[in-house]
């Protein structure tokens, strides 16, 4: 079964009166199959957000159809399979990183343990490790790209559309995400790629679509469809000037023109991330994001089981206890804040009443701890108007004639 299809989708925009006045996406006709990482390019303006919007159900087609999984977009129950990065990341300024994604994993009725679990996973997975307990708010626009995508993976979706996915991002971060990218796709994800950075688009897409105008002009493979038949281009070791000017001659006796001779480069991002490498290697200081590899352990792992991670859970425990750390909250007691603290002690107030009256039994009397003798006696003492309290400190007098009247 194919994970996406667009059987001749077409969305008009229209003005105030009901008159069509933009056609955004025009009979689009698109396939896109399991494990595949798809590319959708096209300027702005050309369509690629409108029909990502109609994928996921935010929009509804003018005409034609479209189906994810099988169904329409408007079936809820096929949205816990869809991970979804938007072109801007809207978080709550206030959360930190691990507080976010908690967040998220409740909205899809995740257990605390599976929670804790998949969020150490994923933030140490974006690099936000370092970065993890500071409010999400300071974080700068490419940590917040960060951010955005593990929340995007938090679900462990079948699925995953990734609008503008490396935009503010660094260099190093760019690499990491396409390696994520490319690793999910291994391991069975289908990825929709919507992006203008041709290159990130050509380094992780199997197929690409252009879109223009709200209609698809280019349809297939990166490596075919980058081919050049018109031009042929070999590569060999160092050659001297004499060898050269023999391929020359040869060249020029078939009629084909002038050869053109350059040494290969390096690119620029290989360049750069070696320098970044050696920097962290040596244990440089820094602020920022940190740089890792690979993917989340709970990601890989579904993929290559084929099953359900839930399931396996739940079926694992049957047989074995939650972990004890399943049942401590995942904020360090030390950092709880002042809320947290007061709604724990009236919790604590409310249940050792419940506690004492369950173990006493009925009828029976109940041992009373033995009083201080010296508070005994402060009790016992007539109070006395008019005179200081020696220990309080306080050398105020007290009328008490005002005090009797009143």
């Amino acid at each position: 079964m194919n994970v996406v299809e667009c059987i001749k989708l077409t969305k008009n925009f229209q003005d105030f009166w009901g008159r069509d006045k933009v056609r955004a996406v025009d009979n689009l006709d698109l396939v896109i199959r399991p494990g595949e990482i798809f590319g959708l390019l096209g300027p702005n303006g050309s369509g690629k957000s409108t029909t990502i919007k109609l994928l996921l159900g935010l929009l509804y087609p003018s005409s034609g159809a479209a189906r994810v999984f099988g169904k329409p977009p408007t079936d809820t129950a096929m949205k816990s399979q869809i991970g979804f990065m938007p072109e801007e990341s809207y978080l709550y300024r206030y959360l930190n990183a691990y507080e976010t994604l908690d967040y998220y994993a409740r909205l899809f009725k995740l257990d605390h343990y599976e929670r804790r679990r998949r969020t150490d996973q994923l933030i140490e997975m974006v690099g936000l490790k370092r970065a993890g307990k500071r409010p999400v708010g300071t974080y700068s626009k490419g940590m917040a790209r960060r951010i955005g995508l593990a929340q995007a993976l938090i679900n462990d979706p079948d699925l995953l559309i990734l609008d503008e996915p490396t935009t503010g991002l660094d260099p190093v971060g760019t690499r990491q995400i396409k390696d994520v990218i490319k690793t999910l796709g291994q391991r069975g994800k289908t990825v929709i790629l919507c992006s203008h950075l041709l290159a990130d688009v050509e380094d992780v897409c199997d197929r690409v679509a252009i879109m223009y105008g709200g209609r698809r002009l280019a349809l297939g493979a990166v490596n075919e469809i980058l081919e050049r038949r018109d031009a042929t281009q070999m590569t060999t070791r160092q050659l001297d000037e004499k060898t050269i000017q023999k391929i020359r001659d040869v060249v020029a006796k078939a009629g084909l023109g002038d050869l053109t001779v350059q040494h290969p480069s390096d690119r620029l991002e290989d360049l750069f991330l070696r320098i970044v490498g050696k920097a962290q290697r040596e244990n440089l200081e820094t602020s920022g994001a940190e740089s890792t590899s690979g993917v989340s352990e709970f990601l890989s792992a579904h993929a290559e089981s084929g099953a359900s991670l839930v399931g396996s859970l739940v079926d694992a425990g049957k047989t074995e206890p939650l972990p004890a750390a399943a049942e401590q909250d995942h904020v360090e007691p030390s950092e709880m804040t002042t809320e947290s603290k007061t709604e724990v002690l009236d919790r604590l107030i409310a249940e050792e009443p419940k506690e004492a009256a369950a173990e006493t039994p009925v009828n029976s009397p109940v041992a009373m701890p033995k009083p201080d003798e010296e508070v005994l006696q402060k009790l016992l003492q007539p109070e006395r108007l008019g005179e200081p309290d020696p220990q309080s400190g306080d050398d105020t007098e007290v009328d008490s004639t005002n005090e009797t009247k009143r």
